[in-house]
């Protein structure tokens, strides 16, 4: 029984893979890394093999997340160059901190923390609220926080505005996937565009009024009916892929009622 392939991807690949994934043609990127076109094209051949420093350049111009860099630099033959840590790394009190300042200054409302593929890292009190009601099983780590907002059984069944805010949703998770390379992120999309929501026309479309300024969500919470946006913040200046992947979520009242209901 002969032994079965294995493909191993080549940097040249990789480069041409984020080149076209971010509509660059291979004069544009030579131009813009102060080289020939011609050694862009012999780089994605394998015709040429690039240095530790071009490696990095071209990464900086293409814009590659740091988890994608240090494959880059693996199959150019290089070791990786940004370490990957745990949240609760001892080297990481920093990060905890500000994370812990963050969360405990947006109170009285929500505000969590996720990873890259929107999996739940840490979250205030105020954020409890989305957890209500859900079946355990959407609660087992590690949670989804994209999952809790459209899962029928968790807050998809509690939005009001269900069809506006799902479209926004999906759009933003389709662009994140098609932008970052990342096959998860694709797959996460495929599951929640395929829930089902009985009685709800999803093909609803939302045409902005003169006076809206942002798409917010309308969540049904008890007798109450909150209206929230939101704001993501990220670490500026990232060397470690963990904390480049980290972003902070927090939820603002878009009304006085809901405002009340949140300082009560």
């Amino acid at each position: 029984m002969g032994a079965l392939a294995v493909h191993e991807e080549t940097f040249g690949d990789l480069l041409r893979s984020w080149r076209q994934r971010r509509r660059v043609s291979q004069l544009d990127l030579a131009i813009e890394a102060e080289v020939s076109s011609r050694h862009i094209s012999f780089l994605e051949t394998g015709r040429a093999g690039p240095s530790r420093e071009m490696v990095m350049r071209l990464a900086e111009e293409l814009d590659v997340p740091l988890r994608h860099r240090n494959r880059l630099m693996v199959a150019a033959g290089f070791a990786p160059v940004f370490r990957e840590r745990d949240v609760s790394a001892p080297e990481m009190e920093v990060v905890r901190q500000a994370l812990d300042k963050i969360l405990a200054g947006h109170l009285p409302y929500p505000a969590l923390v996720v990873d890259a593929q929107w999996n739940l890292v840490a979250a205030n009190a105020a954020a409890a609220m989305f957890m209500d009601g859900v079946p355990p099983e959407l609660l087992e780590p590690p949670v989804n926080v994209m999952r809790l907002s459209l899962h029928p059984q968790a807050m998809g069944g509690r939005l009001l505005n269900l069809p506006e805010v799902r479209a926004r949703l999906l759009h933003q998770l389709r662009r994140q996937a098609e932008v970052s390379g990342d096959g998860v992120l694709a797959e996460l999309h495929d599951e929640l565009a395929a829930y089902t929501y009985p009685g709800v026309e999803l093909n609803v479309a939302h045409v902005p009024g003169p006076g809206d300024i942002l798409l917010p969500m309308r969540v049904r919470h008890g007798d109450a009916v909150l209206s929230m946006f939101t704001t993501i913040a990220t670490f500026g200046t990232p060397v470690d892929v963990t904390v480049s992947e980290l972003a902070i979520e927090t939820f603002w009242p878009a009304d006085e009622e809901t405002t009340k209901a949140f300082r009560g």
